[in-house]
């Protein structure tokens, strides 16, 4: 338990991050007047840690969870400082990447310990823990986040990650000192590394760049796809050739690796979009306040943990995963459906249906990461780790670049149908700023409401339809009997005798 409450605060330091910044955007771009680039405060962020994720889990597993773990950490503790000091939007966003590039390693390497001192068949068990910590802090964070703004300043969600990085830090020292440092010679993949975060930031900056409305046939954007494209080839060029590459190519044709992988970029796809797209509905649509729509997002964080010890739960007693699977990715979609057509004034009613939707996902977190490291060598475990949060990271990144570049075209067409905006404006914040403005008997108000409930409703049946792809994969998904199951055990002493 002393290693598990280190490795929580680490995860909760990188959960923490990725919500509590949104509430606070129009403060910070409000005072570094940066609205033009408001948007990269967050995408910096994720694109950094995306790109880092798999890279951690590799330098994990040859060179050990606690120095590995402990950089992570004193980087994020570094970067969250010049965060707070930061004076312009560009001196805010370098330090955002700085700090993805630190929170990287918190959750996939937390997660890779958690293989190394949990038995398979309780893993999932620990892993609805670590599911109810990102889901506290997803709920915690837009929270906490506008009370330091609204009392303080939006300097404080940064200063606030001190003293936890301490505490995570001391803890992570202390209690992985027993771990081995490094389990054998290595020569690391520098040139593969170099070539992986190359190529994956140059597609996520172009998918970024089309969520913030920008045109796809920009040079300086075209350029950053087709360079991001060459390097991902040349990254699986040099990865078929390396003695020890960063990423295992032949772990990717291991069925269960493979699909539980898409099944988790599918799960936070929707998850982190939702997130972000639901307290953007609640106040365009719904006429809600933005402390009120945070916490209207509570019901949906909640079910996560409670769906995620279900599945733990399950599986230690059943030894088995495709079930949870395939509940969970069945339900997910008809919940999404059901949030395309219910009033965002009807509280109780979105509270129910996001509880369905949290507790579906919440199946399919633990289930898929424990059937992944189940399916490869233990030697293997930190890298496959490491790819599934790689996968959820991923997913996420990109679910908010797509789902918000099909929402500002949506919204243009729809505001300027209805308003005087100006195809060249930024359409989201305009239409914003016009409901807020203007009370509910305001006709133009009500027009741009009613205009943008048809353009979420529409990213949302589009969103379902994307999540419908899951069910068939899983269908697809082998099952092998959890290590360490009574089943398994059973079927080792009849091969003995």
């Amino acid at each position: 338990m002393q290693v598990i409450f280190g490795l929580m605060l680490a995860i909760l330091l990188g959960a923490l991050e990725q919500s509590i910044v949104a509430v606070v955007l129009p403060d910070i771009a409000l005072q570094l007047n940066g609205f033009d680039n408001m948007a990269w405060v967050i995408s910096a962020y994720l694109v950094a840690s995306t790109v880092s994720t798999p890279i951690y889990g590799k330098l994990s597993d040859v060179l050990g969870r606690r120095s590995v773990l402990s950089f992570a950490i004193v980087l994020f503790l570094l970067a969250s400082v010049a965060c707070a000091l930061a004076q312009t939007m560009p001196q805010l966003i370098l330090a955002r990447i700085l700090q993805g590039l630190g929170g990287g390693g918190l959750v996939s390497v937390s997660q890779a310990t958690i293989a190394d001192v949990v038995p398979l068949r309780e893993r999932g068990r620990y892993q609805g823990y670590v599911s109810g910590v990102w889901a506290v802090a997803s709920m915690a964070g837009p929270v906490v986040g506008g009370y330091l703004a609204h009392f303080l300043s939006w300097r404080w969600i940064f200063w606030i990650n001190l003293p936890l990085a301490l505490l995570a830090l001391v803890s992570v020292r202390r209690a992985l000192r027993h771990l081995p440092a490094g389990g054998r010679r290595h020569r690391i993949d520098y040139l593969g590394a170099l070539l992986f975060g190359a190529g994956l930031s140059g597609v996520l900056v172009f998918l970024t760049r089309l969520g913030q409305g920008q045109s796809p046939w920009r040079p300086d954007t075209l350029s950053m796809l087709v360079a991001g494209l060459a390097a991902l080839l040349l990254f699986f060029w040099q990865e078929r050739r390396a003695a020890d590459p960063v990423i295992p190519l032949a772990m990717l044709r291991v069925p269960t690796v493979a699909i539980c992988c898409i099944t988790l970029f599918l799960c936070f796809f929707q998850l982190i979009a939702m997130s972000v797209l639901l307290p953007l509905r609640f106040q365009v649509v719904g006429g809600a306040q933005a402390d009120a729509a945070a916490l209207r997002l509570v019901p949906l964080t909640l079910a996560i943990p409670f769906g995620a010890f279900a599945a733990g739960r399950l599986m230690s007693w059943s030894g088995r995963y495709k079930p949870l699977q395939m509940a969970g990715s069945l339900v997910a979609p008809l919940a999404i459906v059901a949030l395309a057509f219910v009033d965002p004034r009807a509280v109780w009613l979105c509270a129910l249906v996001m509880v369905g939707l949290g507790f579906a996902i919440g199946l399919q977190l633990p289930s898929g990461l424990v059937a992944t490291q189940n399916a490869v060598p233990l030697q293997h475990v930190g890298v496959a780790t490491a790819l599934t949060a790689f996968s959820r990271m991923l997913g996420g990144a990109v679910g908010v670049a797509v789902l918000t570049t099909v929402l500002i075209a949506l919204l243009r067409h729809g505001g300027m149908a209805v308003t005087d905006l100006g195809g060249g404006e930024d359409v989201l914040m305009q239409m914003f700023h016009r409901v807020m403005a203007g009370g509910q008997a305001d006709g133009d108000a009500a027009a741009v409401r009613q205009a943008a409930e048809h353009a979420f409703r529409l990213l949302f049946l589009m969103s379902a339809g994307v999540s419908l792809l899951a069910p068939f994969l899983v269908a697809r998904l082998p099952e092998k009997v959890l290590r360490g199951s009574p089943a398994s055990t059973a079927s080792a002493a009849a091969a003995a005798e």
